[in-house]
């Protein structure tokens, strides 16, 4: 999720692999059906690495597994 210290700088928009972010009414969002956050392709969160107010953080109320989040990447990409 982004949180309110977005300061709507767009820096996490373009490095999202799943095109899960997208400017919102105030600031940035993230679709959570659309963010694996960023398994398997990426060792780290690429929004969360280019955020310069740390505002791309974990949502605690959607965790999901690694598995969940490979076969959500799969479902995005339609791989098999």
């Amino acid at each position: 999720m982004i949180n309110d210290n977005c300061i709507s700088c767009g820096a996490c928009e373009p490095e999202c692999p799943n095109e899960a972010i997208s400017e919102g009414d105030v600031t940035f969002v993230i679709d959570p059906d659309r963010c694996t956050e960023c398994v398997p392709v990426h060792d780290e969160q690429q929004c969360a690495a280019v955020c310069p107010v740390d505002a791309c953080v974990p949502d605690p109320d959607k965790r999901e597994t690694r598995e969940q989040l490979e076969e959500k990447y799969k479902g995005i990409h339609e791989l098999k």
